[in-house]
């Protein structure tokens, strides 16, 4: 029964300390963890809390008191302590007190097997160095440890809050760099709240990303889901029922009343894709971006994504650094000219690194950038010196404009992509009557149409198919990705080839449910599986396929982004082969024009343009006009389809070389001088070599009852038929197979990558240090010299903080291990024996018999044991505090320095980071140590002498 001003512990979050009941509400609890800044919200029947009690002869603190209790009493449901003469109620007591109940089970003899005692302690060893990494929260995603996307992630994430705009260029992973902030800052306590907003073609792609590669389950919210929640009757706002939220801007625009409770809604971080199309001038606004405005004004983080150059549109650039900054982004034609300034002295960045001689007038420009900065200025005499252009540059890049906002990486730059070789197969006109014709120009209008209307297809006698056929017969070795614009053709496809080849088919769309999409991608991904995948647009979103390289295109989107997302399951980095784009059309067809729009107007089967986007804008009406009437037989067809193409081309080669043009080499090393720049990296280098990870977890989880089977090939299946409690995620739907191979999880996106902060291995470790097991153990060591008793004792040192602190990467919850004798001596360098370890499963001791000995000897060396521990706890807390000082001066350091020089630096940001070093050097002193487990070790004449 809970009561307001009852205080109640979390055994799921032991460290965040007593918690107070403030409100009592139905099935509903709200407990507030005031030393840790969090509230949560419980279900009364499941909540995993356990009432604070104390009981005689136990010490409790509160209000400047501190006393050992006598006696407890009950006052209207609150229990009130009294002893020395004192009285607190549990609710004047302190939020930090000792409840552990380890010594009393190990005095009265309820003690468990040693094994479990020896996989809690390598628990929250383990733990507490996951903990601490800067990967934390990413060592489950499965991510490719590509070096640009980690490098942009890692800074992004360390900034307070993070307000960046990611505008890598199409295929690297800007969606995947949002993740990893995203991931970030939830697992470390910056945000609780996210809210991604986008369009509507998009929330599929990303619901199934930050599922399938980061673990978060974000809810997609619509007008159906509002109203299923108002009908509940409490009043409360929608958007508030979900900490991760997924919201489209054609939803919201089409409910004005939802897109004001979006806004009411409270949201630590923001993330908006196709961050270009919200248009914005001077004088006006569009609805989409007027929303964002405010969310961003409201929001303390917020990630734009945006594949489309600046020089495509300077001033919609600007109207998205604005939202980002809107102080600093004030004025357009003040940004415009601090562009022009900042491109001049990226050409000179180029010059220098190359080690060229600057002319007159680039000297020049440098003498004005670094006025009245004499050491930097001496260098000019000379920039052919290497030490000399290095100190230039990096003075360039500290003053760079929008370093410290925006993140640009280039294909041409990163390498490692594979070739896109084209291979047409165009089939003859004449192969179709008057009905084949028809057939292929309604399908043609269904598929430019967004969203494609429904259209009966029967795919018998379409000479696509027998040249489909023909193309499995000639590569009997390979595998093939057919995407096409919808399910219907997915089914009709699947139908018509039923009958045609003997190969191996599998289905991929949006009908079928994740885990039927899973297993299907995994037959086609298995080496003696299916040969080819039939995909539909929606269904193939963020899917990776790039163990395969032969890409058909049964038919063609006019959108060129959703062309680049097809070839973009395949062209990926690490891609080992070269990618085979075969395009199947009839000649004189609209589908053969819109292919030759792409293949000599855009280029867009050999490489990936950043301008397609552009070109639609310019030339998508003209060519989805001409491409009907160009297959109806409309006279002068051909001579209009070639200046279309040739407008098309000379658009493309002018604004291809306008990006080259206005290349900012000094945006992209500005990443490079950050001080984050390499911190993911060298911790996922260090986490994913870890020889003895594996096994722990595989320990884990057979805890819990969960037997691992080796499947080969580093899979293994993960049985729960004997499993214990139902509050493990995971298997829902039976035995679940798994992999802690990282190439393994890339290649089958079916299988969960198994790390410490994986949401399965996480709630069985969370499970288990929450719960009493193990936390006493009686051991007899063989290796013990004779008539010794040993008192091992596992105290938690926890630093209670505000969560936004991420004090745990200074200091995260760690076990401080003290082991005495009982003469009260300190044995700091006994292990338990590998022969007693081994034999204690075999060894049945009635610890109850010994309860007499062990309340005479436990309480003594229990005491001396914590004061020990008390004193490596104030050397860890010492190094921590260290820690945190030399890391959090050197970044103040760092910001104050670029201020002078760089107005991107504002004094919010600095004061942030200075708020939060003063806010941890307060916190970590703070930490307190509590009692966790206990063990008790004897030599094995020890029990006869007693």
């Amino acid at each position: 029964m809970f009561v307001p001003g009852q205080r109640w512990i979390s055994t799921a979050e032991p460290e965040l300390g007593l918690g107070t009941v403030l409100r009592v509400e139905g099935r509903g609890v709200q407990v507030l963890f005031a030393k840790a800044g969090v509230l949560r919200p419980y279900a009364v029947d499941s909540a995993p809390l356990v009432r604070a009690e104390f009981r005689p002869g136990q010490r409790v603190a509160g209000k400047g008191l501190a006393f050992l209790v006598e006696r407890v009493e009950i006052r209207e449901e609150l229990l009130i302590y009294r002893g020395e003469g004192r009285e607190l109620e549990e609710g004047q007591l302190d939020d930090e007190q000792s409840v552990s109940q380890a010594d009393d089970r190990l005095i009265g003899g309820r003690t468990d097997p040693v094994a479990h005692f020896e996989l809690r302690l390598e628990g929250l060893k383990r733990r507490a160095a996951a903990r601490r990494s800067p990967a934390w929260g990413l060592g489950a995603a499965r991510i490719g440890l590509v070096p640009h996307q980690l490098r942009v992630a890692g800074i992004a994430a360390s900034r307070r809050p993070p307000r960046v705009l990611l505008a890598d260029e199409v295929g690297l992973g800007k969606t995947i760099e949002a993740g990893m902030i995203i991931a970030r800052q939830l697992a470390t306590g910056r945000a609780a709240r996210v809210l991604l907003l986008l369009p509507d073609t998009l929330v599929y792609q990303w619901f199934v990303e930050l599922l399938r590669r980061f673990n978060l389950s974000f809810a997609i919210y619509d007008e159906e889901r509002c109203e299923a929640l108002d009908q509940s009757g409490d009043g409360r706002n929608p958007f508030e029922d979900e900490q991760l939220v997924i919201a489209d801007f054609s939803f919201l625009e089409q409910s004005p009343k939802r897109a004001q409770q979006l806004l009411a809604a409270p949201w630590d971080l923001l993330v908006v894709d196709e961050a270009h199309h919200l248009a914005w001038s001077p004088d006006v606004a569009s609805p989409r971006y007027t929303l964002v405005e405010k969310l961003a004004e409201a929001t303390p983080g917020v990630i734009l994504l945006t594949a489309t150059p600046e020089q495509l549109g300077r001033s919609g650039h600007f109207a998205r650094l604005r939202l980002l900054d809107p102080q600093r982004y004030h004025d357009l034609d003040v940004y415009l000219s601090e562009a022009d300034a900042f491109h001049n002295l990226s050409k000179i960045a180029d010059r220098l690194l190359d080690g060229q001689a600057l002319d007159d007038a680039q000297r020049a420009t440098l003498h004005d950038a670094f006025a009245g900065d004499e050491p930097l200025l001496s260098l000019l005499s000379d920039t052919t010196r290497p030490e000399h252009a290095r100190a230039i540059l990096a003075a360039l890049i500290d003053r760079h404009g929008t370093g410290r906002v925006m993140f640009r990486n280039r294909r041409a730059s990163i390498g490692g992509f594979p070739k896109r070789l084209p291979v047409w197969h165009l089939l003859e006109a004449a192969t179709l009557g008057e009905d084949g014709r028809q057939a292929l120009l309604a399908e043609f209008h269904a598929d430019i149409q967004q969203p494609a209307p429904a259209l009966e297809i029967d795919y018998g006698a379409d000479p696509r198919l027998e040249a489909l056929v023909t193309l499995l017969d000639a590569y009997p070795q390979d595998k093939f990705l057919l995407i096409c614009r919808s399910q219907a053709k997915v089914l009709a496809l699947e139908e018509a080839l039923r009958t045609r080849t003997g190969a191996g088919i599998a289905r991929f769309h949006e009908g079928l449910g994740i885990v039927q999409r899973d297993r299907n991608a995994a037959y086609f991904a298995q080496p003696d599986g299916a040969r080819l995948l039939l995909c539909s647009e929606i269904g193939s979103e963020g899917r990776n396929f790039q163990f395969a390289h032969r890409l058909v295109l049964w038919d063609l989107p006019l959108d060129p982004d959703l062309l680049e997302q097809r070839i973009g399951r395949l062209d990926r980095i690490g891609q080992k082969h070269d990618i085979s784009i075969h395009i199947l059309a009839v000649a004189d067809s609209a589908q053969h024009v819109l292919a030759r729009w792409y293949d000599e107007g855009v280029d867009a089967f050999r490489s990936s343009p950043a301008d397609g986007r552009e070109l639609l804008r310019r030339y998508g009406e003209s060519l989805a006009q001409l491409a009907a009437d160009h297959a109806r037989g409309d006279d002068n067809r051909d001579q209009e389809l070639e200046v279309l193409l040739a407008e098309t081309r000379g658009s493309h080669e002018e604004m291809a070389e306008l990006i080259r043009e206005g290349r900012d080499h000094l945006l992209e090393l500005a990443a490079s001088r950050d001080l984050h720049a390499d911190e993911l990296q060298q911790a996922f280098t260090r986490e994913d070599h870890d020889p003895t990870r594996d096994a722990f977890i595989q320990g884990l989880l057979e805890r819990f009852g969960i037997h691992a089977e080796e499947l080969g090939g580093k899979v293994l299946l993960l049985d729960p038929q004997y499993l214990s409690t139902d509050a493990l995620p995971g298997f829902a739907e039976g035995p679940q197979a798994v992999t802690f191979a990282r190439e393994v999880a890339l290649a089958r996106e079916e299988l969960p990558l198994l790390r410490l902060d994986h949401p399965l291995v996480l709630g069985a470790l969370d499970l288990a240090l929450s719960s009493e097991q193990g936390n006493a153990a009686f051991l007899v060591d063989d290796a013990l010299p004779p008539r010794t008793a040993l008192l091992q004792a596992v105290y938690l040192l926890e630093c209670v903080a505000d969560r936004k602190l991420d004090a745990e990467r200074f200091l995260p919850t760690q076990p401080v291990v003290v082991t005495v004798d009982t003469r009260l001596a300190e044995r700091a360098d006994f292990r338990p024996g590998d022969v007693g370890l081994r034999k204690a499963a075999d060894r049945s001791i009635e610890v109850p018999r010994y309860r007499k000995f062990l309340t005479k000897l436990v309480p003594p060396m229990l005491e001396r044991a914590e004061a020990l521990a008390a004193e490596r706890a104030q050397a860890s807390i010492a190094e921590a505090l260290a820690q945190a000082t030399d890391t959090l001066d050197a970044e103040l350091s760092r910001l104050i320095a670029l201020r002078d020089v760089n107005p991107a630096i504002s004094e919010a940001e600095i004061g942030t980071v200075a708020a939060e070093r003063t806010a941890l050097l307060s916190a970590l002193p703070e930490s307190r140590l509590r009692l966790d487990a206990v063990r008790f070790v004897v030599s094995p004449d020890f029990l006869a002498l007693r």
